[in-house]
């Protein structure tokens, strides 16, 4: 695949310039996890940019954690899935305003899984 060798041909500058000698575990990390972090590059910059901002991710991982925090245990991953469903039912009820970036990244996967993707505003 051309683009995966020109990710690899940028990974090598990157590794060989003045931040991969300062910050060598970087550029290891990524050869680790490569085939885990190349699919995230096939889609659009707009989508890129919604799934790297870390903060509303995390935001939305501490409150699922919450949530299932107070259960001691689960009966099935039925349950489970069902408590973590009501949670972002929740979650969401309470967003204001979508991220800036969210119009053109909901656009961009409509375009890319059609009928399998639907969003709400």
């Amino acid at each position: 695949m051309r683009f995966d060798n020109a990710a690899l041909q940028q990974l090598d500058a990157f590794d060989l310039g003045s931040w991969g000698r300062k910050y060598p575990a970087i550029a290891q990390s990524w050869r680790r996890n490569w085939e885990a972090v190349m699919p995230f590059f096939v889609f659009p910059a707009e989508v890129r940019k919604i799934i790297y901002t870390t903060n509303a991710i995390e935001s939305l991982n501490a409150s699922v954690r919450k949530s299932v925090r107070n259960k001691e245990h689960f009966p099935s991953d039925q349950a489970a899935t069902n408590v973590i469903w009501l949670a972002l039912q929740n979650i969401t009820a309470n967003w204001k305003r979508p991220p800036i970036a969210w119009q053109a990244a909901t656009t961009q996967l409509a375009i890319q899984f059609g009928e399998r993707f639907s969003f709400k505003d």
